[in-house]
């Protein structure tokens, strides 16, 4: 199937019917070239939904989790956002156009490589990657509009929510085998967070972040 069939399937059969209703949202996944994100082995089913190998053991996440990811953050033009968990730097691509700035932070030296030449490639200038362990966030790297966690969590570390500006979002897939819940928490004043649970889902675990603790019978 051509590239452009490929992709039109992906938005009307895959993104469309999973509530996906952004035009603005819908256009950049239509126009960021997705099969240039994917590794060599796997571009025949770069459109696909599934979840495409990255090296190390990783995954790209399937299209439609991506796209109802970004239509729920709501990024907006002037914003900062903050990435954790770069893979193949394709999320990255998606906020860089709707963003005014975005770090991404990949714990896997090769994928933060993948990432890096991905994005060069896509020609743009408002992403940096940097290879670093997300859950350790320095006080030093500040705050940020947005932040998002492209995989999933036992639980949101309550230290990185400080790195949120006030009105900032952060958006992760919090919980465990056999039901996760896509969670976007507000930051309403200096003290306050808003936290709601939106859709349900499965996806592989963050590397670095540590496991809640479970009571033991």
């Amino acid at each position: 199937m051509h590239p452009n069939q490929a992709r039109f399937n992906m938005i009307e059969q895959q993104i469309r019917p999973w509530n996906v209703l952004d035009l603005q949202v819908l256009d950049l996944l239509a126009n960021v070239r997705r099969d240039e994100f994917v590794p060599a082995a796997h571009k025949s089913l770069a459109f696909a939904d599934l979840e495409i190998p990255l090296p190390a053991g990783q995954c790209m996440l399937a299209p439609r989790l991506e796209a109802r990811m970004l239509q729920d953050l709501a990024v907006k033009s002037h914003e900062t956002v903050l990435e954790i968990g770069a893979g193949s730097g394709f999320m990255a691509a998606l906020l860089a156009h709707r963003a005014r700035q975005v770090l991404t932070l990949e714990i896997v030296p090769e994928l933060a490589a993948f990432a890096r030449s991905n994005l060069a490639q896509a020609g743009l200038s408002n992403v940096t990657v940097r290879e670093a362990d997300g859950s350790k966030l320095a006080a030093s790297e500040g705050k940020f509009d947005v932040i998002l966690l492209s995989g999933s969590v036992g639980q949101i570390p309550q230290d990185l929510l400080q790195h949120l500006n006030i009105g900032g979002r952060l958006g992760a897939i919090v919980g465990d085998d056999p039901v996760m819940n896509a969670t976007i928490v507000t930051r309403t004043s200096e003290t306050d967070f808003r936290t709601v649970a939106t859709w349900e889902t499965m996806v592989q675990r963050l590397q670095g972040f540590a496991e809640p603790e479970r009571f033991q019978f």
